[in-house]
């Protein structure tokens, strides 16, 4: 009570006094605390950029142990060594993470002025500037009459448009068609100028760099050769626009690291693609990731195309599917067109006739006169 009678002042006052003194004590020590983990955040992130430029890695799990146990060797109080170990890990654990996060800010496939605000040309489409890209053409080249009519029809489509066509075919069944190589690369370059049409046709390796860079305007990796780095750092230097398709066991993270080996060796024009993902579901070819659009738009300026013939393996429900892609953000999409799809020397399950393809262009609004989304 005070002086007066009254309840006096509980902050002033016997054990509340003490408990607020303490939980002032806790405030200030919190603070402490803060302050030494972000000035050794700040150290951790000089040791990152030092191990970064000395091509060291970044985790050293030797090191890591020693500090360990030099801190509970000194340490003292109530926490026991299994405590004190498993803060530090935290601590150790979150060093990791911002360095990891400091490294990625870093990257070339990061930078927001990757692309000019015209998009990636490859001739005269651009892509990612507005207006969807759509690359049609069938699995193989087989021979120049088929070509002309899928040339032909491919030219009528009023907006822009990249005629893809494969002329060396990595196959899961070494006995399966392989393609026509130099041949097939041929007929296509010769029937892509006769219609005014640019092209994209696959690079296997850096042995057949050169020659298919000659005949294409477009590389074109394939999921199995995501993870080729001596390919990437190789179309680095190519001085063409690159189309990367991600891998079918491959995740977003690892294919913007993918794009990143041929940004770092010096070729900006590259345009990624999501292809579909390998999980157990059997009803479709692989497993759509529309989710993946978005995400990869969220982390990099380079456009991002999504094939859908590759993705799902079935014409039935490419329609919905590609309008949901495009809903998604994509700036393109991918399909495979043959005149004689019950014919075709490979996949010829998952290739559209040419009225399908017609169909899917109408369905997807993108049959008249190019406009921007």
């Amino acid at each position: 009570m005070g002086d007066d009678g009254h309840p006096g002042n509980p902050a002033a006052d016997g054990p509340d006094a003490t408990l607020e003194e303490l939980r002032v004590r806790i405030d200030g020590l919190n603070a402490e605390i803060l302050a030494l983990l972000q000035a050794r955040a700040q150290v951790v992130l000089d040791i990152g950029l030092f191990k970064q430029g000395h091509g060291l890695d970044p985790y050293d799990p030797r090191r890591e142990e020693e500090e360990l146990h030099t801190v509970i060797d000194t340490m003292g109080g109530p926490f026991a060594p299994a405590d004190v170990r498993e803060i530090f890990r935290s601590i150790f654990r979150a060093s990791l993470d911002l360095m990891d996060r400091r490294k990625r800010q870093t990257l070339h496939v990061r930078r927001p002025d990757l692309v000019p605000a015209g998009g990636i040309c490859v001739g005269h489409v651009a892509i990612g500037a507005g207006v969807p890209v759509l690359f049609a053409g069938p699995c193989s080249i087989e021979t120049p009459e088929q070509m002309e009519r899928i040339a032909a029809h491919l030219a009528r489509y009023p907006g822009p448009k990249i005629l893809r066509a494969g002329a060396y075919k990595p196959r899961t069944n070494p006995y399966a068609f392989q393609g026509l190589r130099e041949e097939g690369l041929t007929i296509l370059r010769d029937t892509a100028r006769r219609f005014g049409l640019v092209t994209v046709t696959e690079v296997l390796d850096v042995s057949t760099l050169d020659v298919v860079a000659a005949h294409t305007d477009m590389l074109q990796v394939g999921a199995r050769n995501m993870y080729n780095t001596e390919l990437l750092k190789a179309l680095g230097g190519i001085g063409k626009p690159v189309l990367l398709k991600r891998g079918f066991m491959a995740t977003v993270e690892e294919l913007l690291m993918s794009a990143e080996y041929i940004l770092a060796h010096g070729n900006d024009a590259v345009v990624l693609c999501e292809r579909g993902i390998r999980t157990f579901e059997p009803w479709t070819r692989n497993t759509l990731d529309v989710a993946s659009v978005p995400l990869l738009k969220g982390e990099t300026a380079l456009p991002v195309i999504v094939d859908l013939s590759h993705a799902l393996g079935r014409k039935d429900i490419m329609l919905p599917c590609g309008r949901a892609v495009l809903a998604a953000g994509a700036d393109g999409l991918m399909v495979e067109v043959h005149d004689h799809p019950d014919q075709a020397l490979s996949d010829g399950f998952q290739q559209l006739d040419l009225a399908g393809f017609d169909e899917l262009v109408a369905g997807l609004g993108l049959d008249g006169p190019a406009t921007a989304r």
